[in-house]
């Protein structure tokens, strides 16, 4: 796979629009003394972004980490080379070794611990994320909880997860499932969560026996950074195997090297579906395992005899939250003909309450774009709709303030299968359609080609049980009453189609970061084969 497939414009990979690259500035926001609780997380104004299991390095390139909000560089990141890529495999091959023999209740002790150490930084971690990501203040602060919640939850699933006990057919024999670690994990995490995602994938990996590598997105080196030396701290204070955690900061370079390398048998990929589809067929290729959770075109229907005072809070917070840049974003909302009108008001109303401003704000709602890059898309976006007949109702503009800010934006008047509509647009566009019934309804949520989060509005009984039946939302994530994003951790997140069927988190998501054997133990002086066969 080319290092080129590893850039393509997605929400997880290099946003190399964005002035990442810009070296050496004159000023960084970790001098100004109002930065200065970023020196709690162990940052500086120059950072190693490779963490190879026993030292920090960074033979690459130097960048700058820039803060949305405003446009400047808030530290400096060596990123990490093929040499450093190399070294770290090796240590984690080694840690392995010794990791997958250390019981499951004991592994499940040090996760534990983990979450304690997130709970010491929680603030500042959040605060970080926050000013690299550009979330507001409350997002930041409930993603480092959402690896804090599953860390709590690998905790207990480390004395919980087993697999069965069968009976078998033959006398005097056994017939059982065994669950087994299946090496170095390969995790590659998008820009919009770089610390949850991380969380999903390295909590589970670790307590089912797994070492692991993580490569985060290009433009969020200082949460890779802060987040693996939290980490690594309890790593050291329980005598750890160097390398059980390793950290690669860079571009497609290590993406593509992970991809291909034979040495890790599962790859977990956040980020859109073009480079997706590239990194689950490189590892295809060499028959390893993929977890893959791509883009996401959501959409919410509300039906005539929803609660409007529930959509509308539920709608506002579904797409603009985040700006927009989550996989779970709703990007179309359907709205049942006897209730459009009123609806699309209230909303236009809502949208006009929303407080955008510096995401470290509490006040703040709705902070700037990610990148450079997401304007574009956003402009794109908008001018792609009004081509082909949409109406803009609120927004639809720049912002002009330093960073990287849009307005939200509603569009009414294009058809359900209008091409903008049917692509996925990583931006704070909210495409309002016009139904006539619940199944006409149905089928547009189910034409586009994702198939991550969808969510129903009604108090109709019957019509629930249809959404969450086999004639119903064909997502991985199926709601009723409530927005498309805003997961808890406790199910399986994850979606089908061009999503790519991937699962992380809860439920038994756990069985991808391991291998089954089926086990039949004979413990009686008789060989009799199954299925009644003779060979005598």
């Amino acid at each position: 796979m080319a290092v080129h497939m590893l850039k393509r414009v997605s929400h997880q990979t290099l946003r190399l629009k964005r002035p990442l690259f810009a070296r050496f500035s004159s000023s960084l926001l970790i001098e100004d003394p109002k930065y200065g609780w970023l020196k709690e997380l162990g940052l500086g104004a120059d950072n190693d972004g490779a963490f190879t299991g026993d030292r920090w390095a960074g033979r690459g390139e130097v960048v700058d980490s820039i803060c949305p909000a405003n446009g400047q560089a808030i530290a400096r990141v060596r990123q990490a080379s093929m040499e450093d890529y190399e070294t770290a495999i090796q240590m984690s091959q080694e840690a392995f070794k010794i990791w997958s023999d250390i019981p499951a209740p004991n592994r499940g002790e040090v996760v534990r611990q983990i979450g304690e150490a997130l709970r010491e930084k929680k603030q500042f971690l959040g605060n970080l994320i926050t000013l690299e990501v550009g979330k507001i203040a409350s997002e930041g602060l409930g993603e480092v909880q959402e690896f804090i919640d599953m860390l709590d939850f690998s905790t207990g699933l480390s004395r919980t997860f087993a697999g069965q006990v069968i009976p078998s057919e033959r006398p005097g024999h056994a017939l059982l499932e065994q669950w087994n670690p299946i090496g170095p994990v390969g995790i590659i995490t998008a820009f919009n969560f770089p610390n949850a995602v991380f969380g999903w994938n390295a909590s589970l990996a670790l307590v089912c026996g797994n070492s692991i590598m993580w490569k985060g997105a290009p433009t969020t080196p200082l949460v890779n950074i802060a987040t693996t030396k939290i980490v690594q701290s309890v790593m050291d204070a329980n005598h750890m195997p160097p390398g059980l955690v390793t950290l690669l900061c860079g571009g497609g370079d290590i993406g593509e090297a992970m991809a291909k390398d034979t040495r890790v048998p599962l790859v977990s990929f956040t980020g859109s579906t073009p480079v997706g589809q590239k990194v689950g067929t490189t590892v295809q290729d060499r028959f390893g395992k993929s977890l893959l959770e791509l883009g996401g075109n959501n959409a919410i229907i509300v039906l005539n005899d929803a609660d409007l005072d529930m959509v509308v809070p539920a709608v506002l917070f579904a797409s603009v939250g985040t700006t927009g840049q989550r996989c779970t974003t709703t990007r179309r909302l359907i709205l049942h003909e006897s209730v459009h009108d009123e609806v699309v008001n209230r909303l236009k109303k809502a949208y006009g309450t929303i407080r955008i401003g510096d995401p470290l704000d509490d006040n703040t709602l709705y902070g700037p774009m990610h990148s450079e890059q997401g304007v574009e898309v956003f402009k794109s976006a908008v001018a792609a709709a009004v081509s082909q007949g949409g109406k803009v109702e609120v927004g639809g503009k720049t912002i002009d303030r330093p960073g990287y800010y849009v307005e939200p934006t509603i569009v009414t008047g294009l058809a359900h299968d209008a091409e903008i509509i049917l692509r996925e647009s990583f931006a704070p566009v909210l495409f309002i359609l016009k139904t006539k019934s619940f199944e006409e309804a149905v089928s547009w949520n189910n034409e586009v080609k994702q198939g991550l989060s969808s969510s129903l509005f009604t108090k109709d009984l019957g019509r629930i049980f249809h959404w969450l039946g086999p004639k119903g939302s064909d997502c991985g994530i199926v709601n009723v009453n409530i927005p498309t994003s805003g997961a808890e951790i406790g199910g399986a997140f994850g979606g089908e189609k061009h999503t790519g069927g991937g699962r992380e988190s809860g439920s038994d998501a756990w069985k991808q970061y391991m291998r089954r054997s089926t086990c039949t133990v004979n413990y009686s002086k008789d060989l009799p084969l199954a299925q009644g066969v003779k060979f005598e």
